[in-house]
């Protein structure tokens, strides 16, 4: 039986509402701030469809993503359909010349493996771990263009 872990981290950019969004849009710009994201290919036959790869230190992971809510400039909501069970969203707060972008994250991990990894050496791990890359989008979208 697996259980949900799940993480949420925001960070402040100081871009307008629609540059976050139409960056965290595009999901194929993902790698360019997720660590572990090595790459996300939209499906040509089916744009709500996407397939993810995560690597890691020798570890690989592939699955099929679907976008299952938008609400254009504060909701982007997905759903693993196939792979590496996981879901999440990202939330954008608009704060006039800067934005608030918060991704919340979770996976299924099998119970055996949750009792280990729910704990706070492992939480603080991955939540770090999304923070740098919510600091790593920050640095992209604030960069002079």
């Amino acid at each position: 039986m697996a259980e949900w872990l799940e993480h949420s981290v925001q960070i402040e950019v100081n871009i307008p509402i629609d540059q976050a969004w139409d960056m965290w849009s595009n999901l194929e710009l993902m790698p360019t701030w997720m660590k572990w994201i090595d790459s996300v290919k939209i499906l040509a036959d089916n744009p709500e469809l996407s397939r993810w790869r995560l690597a890691t230190g020798g570890f690989e992971f592939t699955w099929l993503s679907k976008i299952i809510k938008t609400t254009t400039h504060q909701l982007i909501q997905w759903e693993s359909v196939d792979g590496l069970q996981n879901r999440g969203a990202i939330r954008f707060y608009d704060r006039g010349t800067s934005s608030i972008v918060k991704l919340t994250v979770g996976y299924a991990v099998p119970g055996f493996l949750a009792l280990l990894m729910n704990n706070d050496f492992i939480r603080k791990a991955v939540e770090g771990t999304l923070q740098a890359d919510m600091e790593r989008f920050k640095e992209y979208a604030q960069r002079p263009q």
